[in-house]
């Protein structure tokens, strides 16, 4: 079978080798190769005329639900609304039934990914059953795929335990992804704590429960050396601690989803549990210093911490509803806000998006140079359209963004050189 892709005049974006430019790119045998002289069959070609073609997305905190909880989604659904949303690659977190704290859940995942629509790196728990007492075994999951570790969901408590968390993996090459929150400070919270949480009268996550984490984890990198990696910062004093500790050379990354620098704590004015999400949907100093932070390279990573939910989880009270939105589907087109509202510019968001999630992984990707692994995405940043729950790949609609006009989508995604999402056959030929 003739394996020979050619995406036809797109604009090729890629920030790793500096290159902006309208030009073919060719792919065979799942590798990107160097264009040649050979005669292209008609069906051999796809004209991506007016379109971004960049290395493939990856979203490093998504929650794939499998296994335990497969009735809100699966890694089959979840990766294949991954490739919908231009995804080749996601990092799943471990918090699962059982939680993926030793080397038979990770298998698992890796098994059930061969034929996944996205190369899945599974996360590691930190500590056995992410109970915050007790270390997993990190070289026995690294042995079998992990890429990190995280408790995410829970916060590590202990100090102690944290920093010996952070030797360990450093020991083994793993960054530690923590969750940042002091539970005391947080504790019964239901939306973060401001004038519309007073209004609603529902008990509130003040912004230090976050900052304050942030800060002893920042402390605790600089002690050890080890990679630190603070997932969905929120909150503009988390940033005002990420600037320092990056000035003073921490080994330090973060990322924020796209929540955090579309919506505010007014979503959820309503008692609207799509809006409900941990860490919670913050005020608009907040959503302003999240943006600034992924202009000025304090924040790296742009992910998605895609959680799905079931009706069941979310049309209840508000403060009995489960946290988390589901995000795959709609990250490229928010992302591409930043680029219309000149927050940062096209090269910039692939960086957050491919280059600064692999590079932190050590995963491959973010890269369309000759003979790298063919993860490519290509991006229509015009298209208009609008989510529904008859429209969405995942299994749940939990997200405050249906219904809603959403402008640019991945319209095209290839996984190493398979096509995993077409979404206008006429693209091709």
């Amino acid at each position: 079978m003739d394996s020979l892709i050619v995406l036809k005049n797109g604009r090729v974006l890629d920030p790793a080798a500096g290159r902006d430019e309208i030009a073919d790119l060719w792919i065979e045998d799942g590798r990107i190769i160097v264009p040649d002289s050979r005669p292209i069959a008609e069906q051999n070609c796809i004209d991506v005329s007016g379109f971004w073609v960049v290395p493939g997305l990856i979203d490093m905190h998504v929650h794939l639900r499998e296994p335990g909880e497969e009735y809100k989604e699966t890694i089959a659904t979840g990766t294949a609304a991954a490739a919908a949303g231009g995804f080749t690659a996601v990092a799943c977190m471990p918090n699962t039934k059982p939680v993926n704290d030793g080397s038979a859940v990770t298998r698992l995942i890796k098994e059930k990914s061969t034929s996944a629509s996205a190369h899945v790196y599974p996360v590691g728990a930190i500590s056995k059953n992410s109970d915050g007492v007790e270390l997993a075994e990190y070289g026995e999951m690294k042995a079998h795929g992990v890429a990190a570790v995280s408790d995410d969901g829970l916060p590590v408590m202990s100090a102690q335990l944290m920093r010996r968390a952070l030797e360990y993996a450093h020991s083994h090459g793993l960054p530690v992804i923590t969750h940042a929150e002091d539970a005391a400070l947080s504790k019964n919270g239901c939306m973060h704590e401001g004038v519309v949480s007073t209004r609603l009268g529902l008990p509130g996550i003040p912004a230090a429960a976050e900052a304050v984490m942030v800060c002893r984890d920042i402390a605790l990198a600089a002690l050890t050396g080890a990679h630190l990696h603070i997932a969905h910062v929120s909150t503009a004093a988390s940033i005002a601690h990420l600037r320092q500790a990056k000035r003073e050379g921490v080994p330090v990354s973060a990322e924020t989803a796209p929540h955090y620098f579309t919506l505010t704590d007014e979503a959820v004015a309503d008692y609207d549990t799509n809006a409900k999400m941990n860490p919670p949907l913050r005020s608009e100093a907040d959503r302003l210093e999240i943006r600034r932070a992924l202009s000025d390279g304090t924040l790296d990573v742009i992910a998605t911490d895609h959680a799905p939910h079931s009706v069941l989880e979310k049309e209840c009270e508000f403060e009995l509803a489960a946290n988390g939105i589901i995000g795959l589907e709609s990250a490229v087109s928010l992302g591409l806000a930043l680029v219309r509202d000149k927050v940062i510019n096209e090269t910039r968001l692939i960086e957050l998006m491919s280059v600064n999630p692999a590079r932190i992984l050590g995963v491959p990707g973010g890269s369309l140079a000759a003979g790298k692994q063919a993860d490519v995405t290509v991006i229509d940043p015009h298209h208009h359209f609008i989510l529904t729950e008859d429209t969405l790949v995942s299994k749940s609609a939990n997200s405050p963004f249906l219904h809603q006009p959403l402008t640019g989508r991945a319209v095209l995604t290839i996984c190493a050189g398979r096509i995993t999402h077409m979404l206008l056959q006429s693209m091709k030929g």
